[in-house]
């Protein structure tokens, strides 16, 4: 008892320091960053963001002073960019006055803390409280987190949020009843609809994965007895619905069209698959290539951003009706991009850096990772599919595809990212092993699974 006492003060211990590490790091990002909004290496949409908190705190809603992107009107109403993530710093600049400096330092500690928590709880349920760690560590340092964390953009909370999501879906779907069962499976699916709702709100393309999340989670209680985990589908679907309806009758006042949440799937389809690409897609067109704004066709120009986002969403539907094997061919060549992790001459050296020392540093790990994932899962498909593994691979899976269907950059990927690291964790805590440094030997992969 006391030597187990003693392992578990000295894993707080050293969580407790990756917690600090992370913050501090971020801390760091948010500092070298400063009180100005500069546009930094895949950072532009926080100036977007930062100019529409300060027009709505000076009393002119969700508006811009002047024409702005894609092409909306100036003082028109813009449904383009994250109202949620647009109140954070609204609230920010009202309470300490539009200094991006403090929005980014409140940024940096809540993340800081949360998402390599988030790592350690996930790793620590899926394998083991070792696994959690490492995973938190290596979350701490990914150079991609820490320089996002800084950055006004969704990106830093959405992520967070969609662990916390995927976290509360897999303690759901192992949930037990007991005689207090009423009231700890209510929290827990309260808080899911709560994560889920918010990174919906941050990003309205997460909206595609929830029915995946219900349906795993739908998937891994069927055989079961435990009617929690579709008493939580319910609880958790109605609480994200109701996190939506505000959004969505406040865009149909202003618009006079059902808009759900946000007027950007349209742009970014019709971007994403223009013919101007032909079979070879660009993450960003290039100056021989023109603008975004100057193809969008000339007569749909005088259109409201709503209306102008669904008229770009058919034409976009019919490039693909027009031409299938190029679109299938487009989206395969989407995937170098995404997945990109080598040096370029085309990217400065921040980028080149962030992208060599993060995701192509860590990548040999979380590939391997992910064949010691799939080896210790169950062999019946049934049971595969049940386990919180698959949950983590499908997401990821079906993550990457809705963006290799759509447009691709490398931010995009930040999500899958996040899930790769748990895998990653736990490919160095079997190499250390392997190694002779951990006292214990692995006798089987299985015998690694977290009861």
């Amino acid at each position: 008892m006391k030597n187990r006492l003693t392992r578990l003060d000295r894993s707080n211990f050293i969580l407790g320091a990756i917690l600090l590490l992370s913050v501090g790091l971020r801390v760091a990002a948010a500092l070298y960053m400063g009180n100005t909004v500069d546009v930094l290496p895949g950072t532009f949409d926080q100036v977007s963001y930062h100019n529409l908190a300060v027009r709505l705190i000076s009393g002119h809603g969700f508006t811009f002073g002047e024409v702005w992107w894609p092409i909306t009107a100036a003082d028109s109403p813009t449904a383009h960019w994250s109202f949620l993530y647009t109140c954070y710093l609204a609230i920010v600049y009202a309470i300490f006055g539009a200094n991006p400096i403090v929005a980014r330092l409140i940024q940096a500690v809540i993340v800081g803390l949360l998402h390599p928590w988030l790592a350690f709880l996930l790793g620590k349920r899926i394998f083991n409280p070792m696994v959690g760690l490492i995973a938190a560590g290596i979350t701490a340092i990914y150079i991609y987190f820490i320089y996002y964390a800084g950055t006004l953009m969704t990106e830093p909370f959405y992520i967070s949020f969609i662990l916390a999501g995927l976290y509360l879906a897999i303690r759901i779907s192992g949930t037990l009843p007991t005689t207090d069962g009423s009231r700890s499976w209510l929290k827990l699916a309260l808080g899911m609809g709560i994560t889920l709702g918010a990174a919906v709100l941050l990003r309205q393309l997460f909206l595609l994965c929830v029915p995946f999340i219900f349906l795993w989670m739908w998937w891994s209680g069927r055989k079961s007895s435990n009617p929690i985990p579709m008493r939580s589908l319910l609880v958790a679907s109605g609480v994200i619905i109701l996190m939506i309806i505000p959004i969505t009758v406040f865009n149909y006042q202003r618009f006079h069209r059902f808009v759900l949440l946000n007027t950007n799937a349209g742009y970014a389809f019709f971007w994403g698959n223009h013919p101007i690409y032909g079979t070879k897609f660009v993450p960003i067109l290039t100056p021989e290539m023109g603008s975004y704004q100057e193809l969008i066709p000339e007569e749909l120009r005088q259109l409201d951003e709503a209306a102008l986002d669904q008229a770009l969403l058919r034409r976009g539907l019919q490039f693909i009706a027009d031409d299938p094997q190029r679109y299938l061919l487009l989206s395969l060549s989407r995937i170098p991009s995404y997945f990109m992790f080598w040096p370029s001459t085309e990217s400065g050296m921040l980028s080149t850096v962030s992208r060599v020392f993060s995701f192509g540093l860590f990548l040999p790990f979380m590939l391997y990772g992910l064949v010691l994932g799939i080896l210790r899962m169950p062999k019946r498909l049934g049971e595969l599919l049940a386990a919180p593994e698959s949950l983590l691979v499908g997401f990821g899976l079906f993550y990457t595809a809705i963006h290799g269907w759509t447009w691709t950059l490398i931010r995009y990927r930040l999500p899958v990212d996040a899930i790769l690291v748990l895998f990653g964790g736990l490919a160095v805590w079997v190499l250390i092993g392997k190694l002779g440094f951990r006292r214990e030997s692995l006798k089987s992969l299985e015998a690694i699974r977290q009861p």
